[in-house]
């Protein structure tokens, strides 16, 4: 590998946010032109039968050009979910032994409407 390609990959600044089973990675990186972006790469652990693991990595560039739209929607976003759903976590959904109950209660109470009987349409009838 030449020198230059090594100077491109190194990480300038790092960060690292563990979750779970993803971890994300927050680096600052460097252009060839000495530049500077940012990428983020969500890496989640996925455990065969056997025991063994592998991990699917997802990467995202972020150059200074796009800095304020993506700071902008981000926050929209985030502030949507915290004003709309709250702090809470409310799904155990990313935990692995997460298992989902069902509502087995009746629904009669609810204004939609019943289906009696099934019926069977050919097209060629159509």
């Amino acid at each position: 590998m030449r020198e230059n390609d090594m100077l491109e990959k190194e990480e300038i600044y790092s960060k690292v946010l563990r979750a779970g089973r993803r971890t994300y990675f927050f680096d600052v990186r460097a252009t060839k032109a000495d530049d500077y972006y940012i990428t983020i790469t969500e890496s989640k652990k996925f455990t065969e039968e056997d025991g063994s693991f592998h991990f699917k990595k997802h990467k995202i560039y972020l150059y200074k050009e796009d800095f304020a739209a993506f700071e902008e929607i981000l926050n929209d976003m985030t502030s949507y979910i915290l004003n709309n759903k709250g702090e809470e976590v409310i799904s155990e959904r990313h935990q692995k032994d997460f298992k989902r109950d069902y509502v087995t209660e009746s629904l009669e109470n609810e204004n939609t409407p019943k289906i009696s009987s099934f019926t069977d349409i050919d097209f060629d009838d159509i």
